[in-house]
């Protein structure tokens, strides 16, 4: 494996982007019925972003964006991507010609993961694209842990395969980079090889993973809802109940990671001889360095944490703190995935990068929870009446006993009170004894969810990763340019003095 100049492979490539802006949308396809989904927009923009910045003479991006035609579709890619201020490194640059750049540069193209041909109605674009495209990078996937079955399925399975034989018209193609998580290792511990999975391999040494067999499930369960007359939110619910059993069914703890090491199944099974690279990111944080420190879009796993402490909400940690939480800023995955493509491009291959910080540097828990203290304590959180929140300490539970005692203590023994004052009033506190049991259901459903990532006992071995650092750095001039190293980052800096306040400026304004 051997590198020229990056920045020049880049030169006149057209590549295909899916996954190129976040929304909740609603669409019907024949495979997944009508339904709501989430796609993740965080590696997407920031991959444009520094393409157009570090090599303006690409010769094009198609941006597969969830729209019904042109215009709505060049509308959202304004809205939701080049009008953002992670654009303003290059709005800065091109000036009044950047509007002019862009369109020469992005083509939006309405369509759909979910359905065949990508859900392109236009067949004259579709045919561009088959002709032109040099590169497909599928970022595509809905990332909720409680996703409806259907959905999960048709998108991160389903939606992967539809790329996959997209990809395989293209005429010029020389890759497929696909951006799964490392988290499709389920709850294993240890050390957690960049290995691909096999198709109906599971988690738990059972046998009878079978793709067609969970379509076929999905399906009837679906329609058998649907002859019965149940409400969308009687369907939300049972199918996300079924996403949860198919899951835990063959080892894994969510729909979203088993569906996406579905995904990974069915890219090895069928790729036949088309060069591709599976990139396994961990927890996604903000840009460390580029196109400026801590820009972030949306609230990632942990920093729902550093939100509900700086407001004030979050009275306890449930996790071990001393567990590495295995993080990494959103360019370094985009360095990492533009190397890829390079390293790889034409040559018939399968190969996986984990792009991680737990072996080459680890992050625990606890520091965590100190840089959140210290950072609150001094920039404390004005709430809405002016008023500014003042954080102390938190509870930690170390285990899931100590949690269930808390709840039953704080929480659950007050329910039952108010359930009999409720009743001995003839029902004149109800609704407070609805809003607590809502919110205790809620809590609880969390922890369900969470679990298995906050006593998470692996680490992410990354050895073809550092191949790949380790090739950049012998061959190409421009190594700084595609930084993706974790050791040269200083976590207390990071958290103190570029994530937490990316948070506060672009998520909490």
């Amino acid at each position: 494996m051997e590198l020229d100049s990056i920045v020049g492979f880049l030169e006149n490539k057209s590549i295909l982007v899916t996954g190129a802006t976040g929304f909740v949308a609603k669409k019907n396809c024949n495979q997944i019925g009508t339904v709501f989904f989430l796609v993740c927009q965080l590696e997407t923009s920031v991959f444009v972003e520094k393409i157009l910045r570090i090599q303006p003479n690409v010769k094009k991006l198609f941006l597969l964006l969830r729209a019904g035609d042109t215009k709505s579709a060049t509308q959202r890619l304004q809205n939701e991507m080049t009008g953002k201020e992670l654009f303003r490194v290059l709005r800065e640059k091109w000036a009044s010609n950047f509007n002019s750049f862009i369109s020469e540069k992005l083509t939006p193209v309405p369509g759909d993961i979910s359905c065949h041909n990508l859900g392109v109605a236009d067949s004259n674009l579709r045919e561009e694209m088959w002709r032109e495209v040099d590169i497909v990078v599928n970022v595509a996937a809905t990332i909720n842990f409680d996703e409806r079955y259907d959905v999960a399925l048709g998108i991160n399975t389903l939606g992967a395969r539809h790329v996959l034989d997209f990809a395989k018209k293209c005429v010029k193609l020389k890759m497929l980079l696909h951006v799964s998580t490392a988290y499709v290792s389920g709850e294993r511990g240890g050390l957690i090889q960049e290995h691909p999975f096999k198709m109906g391999e599971t988690l738990n040494g059972t046998f009878g993973l079978d793709i067609e067999e969970e379509k076929r499930v999905m399906e009837e369960r679906l329609n058998e809802l649907q002859s019965e007359g149940a409400t969308q939110e009687a369907i939300t619910l049972a199918m996300k109940d079924l996403a949860m059993q198919r899951a835990k069914m063959h080892g894994w703890p969510n729909s979203y990671v088993f569906t996406k090491a579905m995904g990974e199944m069915v890219l090895g099974h069928f790729k036949e001889n088309l060069p591709l690279v599976i990139i396994r990111p961990t927890v996604i944080s903000s840009t460390y360095k580029e196109p400026f420190p801590g820009w972030v879009e949306g609230i990632r796993t942990i920093d729902s944490l550093a939100v509900g402490y700086g407001k004030g909400k979050l009275t306890f940690f449930l996790g071990d703190p001393e567990s590495v939480v295995d993080v990494i800023p959103v360019d370094m995955v985009v360095n990492s995935m533009i190397v890829a493509m390079a390293a790889h491009a034409n040559q018939p291959c399968q190969v996986i990068y984990q792009v991680g910080s737990s072996i080459k540097n680890p992050l625990r828990y606890s520091h965590l929870q100190d840089y959140g203290f210290r950072y609150f304590s001094e920039n404390p959180w004005i709430n809405k009446d002016g008023k500014a929140v003042k954080v102390g300490k938190i509870t930690v539970l170390k285990t899931m006993d100590s949690f269930h005692r808390y709840m039953a203590f704080r929480y659950i023994l007050l329910l039952k009170g108010l359930q009999i004052v409720n009743t001995a009033f003839c029902q004149y506190f109800r609704g407070k004894y609805t809003e607590l049991n809502q919110k205790i259901k809620f809590v609880l459903r969390l922890i369900e969810l969470y679990e298995p990532y906050l006593f998470f006992k692996g680490v992410f071995d990354d050895m073809n990763t550092e191949k790949l650092r380790m090739v950049l750095k012998a061959s190409v001039a421009e190594a700084d340019l595609f930084y993706f190293d974790p050791k040269c980052i200083d976590w207390e800096d990071y958290f103190l003095n570029t994530h937490i306040p990316g948070i506060v400026k672009y998520v909490l304004k």
